[in-house]
């Protein structure tokens, strides 16, 4: 397949691999990256590198080639715990452990891998190394995901969380009080400068971060929050609460070991979108884990009580 793409001067300045995953639409950035390193790609009829600047004007040549099938991922046979299924959307109470897609090491017992058993149309939805997967969870949180079935859904989903219009919320535990009953982080952050697998404020690449957050229960050490992460950078509400002096319990990257924290005390509570053809505002709710309850037992029982 070829492809060719005139770049309009108002988008002068963008690299070219960024431009060309938006462009192409069905690859993502690492496989653009290869197809330019391979000289696949040629910019006024030059091999450029990945990292050429646009400046309006150029002409780009694409010859995209067929995937090869060492890149296709397996599909396994794991369980899915679904909270909602139809023609666009399947949306899914992720368990605490598992990681979203097949990465560096980790080729097999992804979610990606159950989907693709359960739902093989989702294979040709996005990029190959992700299909479906408009948003993640770090592997150590739980809860709900949605994740598209639909070329439609993709791309509206896609553009909801790069818009904002998704509401998030999550519940985490936290270590220490709060001398407010909640407030708003709004540290930039980025890679970390000495250590590429960790986020931090303090970083040479700062990106725009927001957090908002309330108390909904204090205990003798320990405080649980609400959590609304507002922008939507990789482990942002770990790294913020982390930077605040209030690390999530069990949280061993950026936190402290404790023999309670037998997992990471963070937990997607709920997550509402506009319905890709629907077009219906939805909202769905994953279940408080059972591990929450060492911490905040006798706040639910007071909640359960009201309900009944």
């Amino acid at each position: 397949m070829e492809k060719q793409f005139v770049v309009p001067e108002d988008e002068a300045g963008q690299r070219l691999d960024v431009y060309l995953t938006r462009r192409i639409g069905f690859l993502s950035r690492s496989q653009v990256k290869k197809l330019i390193d391979l000289g696949e790609v040629r910019v006024n009829g030059e091999v450029i590198k990945a990292g050429y600047r646009l400046k309006g004007g150029e002409i780009i040549d694409v010859k995209i080639k067929p995937v090869s099938n060492d890149t296709a991922i397996e599909p396994e046979n794991i369980p899915l715990n679904l909270i909602y299924v139809d023609d666009d959307i399947i949306v899914i109470n992720k368990p605490a452990g598992l990681i979203v897609h097949p990465g560096a090491g980790q080729k097999k017992g992804t979610l990606v891998n159950a989907l693709l058993y359960h739902f093989p149309e989702i294979a040709t939805v996005g990029p190959i190394e992700r299909p479906g997967i408009v948003h993640r969870l770090d592997a150590e949180t739980s809860g709900v995901m949605v994740v598209a079935r639909s070329a439609i859904a993709y791309k509206s989903l896609q553009r909801q969380f790069k818009n904002r219009e998704v509401d998030k919320t999550y519940l985490g535990i936290v270590w220490g009080k709060f001398s407010q009953k909640g407030g708003k982080i709004e540290w930039a952050i980025g890679r970390h400068p000495h250590d590429r697998q960790r986020f931090s404020v303090r970083t040479r690449h700062p990106k725009e971060a927001i957090t908002v957050f309330s108390v909904l229960h204090e205990g003798k050490d320990f405080s649980v929050l609400e959590i609304k992460p507002i922008t939507g950078r990789t482990h942002q509400i770990r790294v913020h609460l982390a930077a605040a002096g209030h690390p999530i319990i069990g949280d061993r990257r950026y936190g402290r070991r404790d023999k309670r924290g037998s997992r990471l005390f963070l937990h997607a509570r709920r997550l509402a979108f506009i319905h890709p053809t629907k077009k219906v505002w939805m909202e769905f709710e994953s279940p408080i884990p059972d591990e929450f309850r060492f911490y905040w037992q006798d706040e639910l029982e007071t909640r359960e009580k009201r309900k009944a």
